[in-house]
């Protein structure tokens, strides 16, 4: 049976469809399946998750996205794909939970005499759980509960961290956070609290890493299995074996992928735009589509790779999508209620109907911030984001 093929254009222009990024999401349209086709957004900087979401659903601001976080609950802010706090949709929990505990671990990167046996690790996210039950709790509250459940060991501060000594306990947060037992709640003024999210039950493991292979493909693919391990940062072999599982069981199947080869989609989705994506925008640090989007060569192409990446890593630039590929890096500074976007183009020059639409992409970043936007065209001179 011939394989089905596709060039990078038309994949450009499916992934861009399926993630709201050719068109927004209808007005009214709700913020979490925004953000569940977005497979999650990004959200260490919670201003960059409520620009990833607003410039791809209209009429949304960040009000619209905190409202879906602390006051309808339709969101929940926590520890997701490779350790890092995401937004994620409070209704898909009980797949993500399933399947981010399913994942093997490697080697731990701390010094034997810093890190944890699996066995404490496993007191320690049974603490959290039950310090974090129905309340709110800082950082430095919710260690204390830790250390009295556990023991004083896990109080040790042992762990190097932003010129600090962090205790022993933190270094399994974001396994709380993946297993269910934590997420963030609403600041106590400028201190993070964490709370439980509410109860439920995750799906076992395999079924749910099953579905999250079939949905990360149907927004991301054509992909390999190492674009799915470095998406999670989890073992390359690990993921080529999961997907030789999912190809005999008829689930997923292969297609000739320009740039990348033998690439793999689910069953029978092999239907693809006739022509390239068209048009401009502006995407905020570790945006999901720029981290997930592969080849990264492609999506990144020429000046583009060393300008916009940092050592390979996408994310550390806010970037400017042009017909599809990364054409500029982006800066917005804000002042009280009006922001500057810095645009640097790298290696071209806009059209005059890109130029227009470039103008509209900064408003529309201004609006989501609840700011008035003002652009200027010129060298971006903020160094990655940490």
């Amino acid at each position: 049976m011939n394989r089905a093929t596709t060039t990078w254009d038309e994949t450009s222009a499916r992934r861009l469809r399926r993630q709201f990024l050719d068109r927004p999401a209808e007005r009214g349209s709700p913020v979490a399946e925004v953000v569940g086709a977005m497979l999650g957004a990004h959200a260490q900087v919670l201003s960059a998750a409520e620009v990833s979401v607003g410039v791809r659903a209209a009429g949304v601001t960040r009000a619209d996205v905190r409202a879906a976080l602390w006051d309808d609950r339709s969101l929940v802010k926590t520890f997701g794909p490779r350790g890092t706090v995401h937004l994620l949709p409070a209704a898909e929990l009980p797949l993500w939970c399933g399947a981010l505990t399913a994942i093997p671990t490697g080697p731990s990167p701390f010094p034997p005499d810093v890190r944890v046996t699996e066995e404490q690790a496993e007191r320690i996210v049974a603490a959290i759980g039950d310090a974090l039950d129905g309340v709110c709790l800082t950082v430095e509250e919710l260690g204390e509960e830790v250390v009295a459940r556990t023991g004083p060991w896990a109080g040790d501060r042992v762990m190097e961290a932003f010129q600090d000594l962090w205790p022993r306990w933190r270094q399994v947060m974001h396994r709380a956070g993946q297993s269910g037992a934590l997420c963030f709640g609403p600041n106590r003024g400028r201190r993070v609290t964490y709370t439980r999210p509410p109860s439920f039950d995750p799906l076992p493991g395999q079924a749910a890493l099953r579905e999250l292979v079939r949905r990360y493909l149907r927004a991301y693919g054509p992909a390999t299995p190492r674009h799915f391990a470095k998406w999670l940062a989890a073992p390359a072999g690990w993921a080529v074996e999961l997907f030789r599982e999912l190809a005999e069981g008829g689930e997923i199947e292969e297609v000739a992928f320009e740039g990348a080869g033998a690439a793999w989609v689910v069953a029978g989705d092999t239907e693809f735009p006739g022509g390239p994506v068209r048009g401009v925008r502006l995407l905020p640090y570790f945006d999901a589509y720029a981290i997930a989007a592969q080849p990264r060569e492609s999506l990144f192409p020429g000046e583009a790779y060393r300008r916009a990446l940092a050592g390979g890593q996408a994310g550390n630039y806010p970037v400017l999508l042009v017909d599809g590929v990364v054409a500029g890096v982006w800066h917005q500074r804000r002042r009280g209620r009006r922001t500057t976007v810095t645009v640097e183009l790298i290696g071209r020059r806009l059209t005059a109907r890109q130029g227009r639409e470039l103008g509209e992409q900064v408003e529309r970043v201004g609006e989501v911030l609840e700011a008035k936007a003002e652009l200027v065209v010129g060298e971006v001179t903020v160094g990655p984001h940490a």
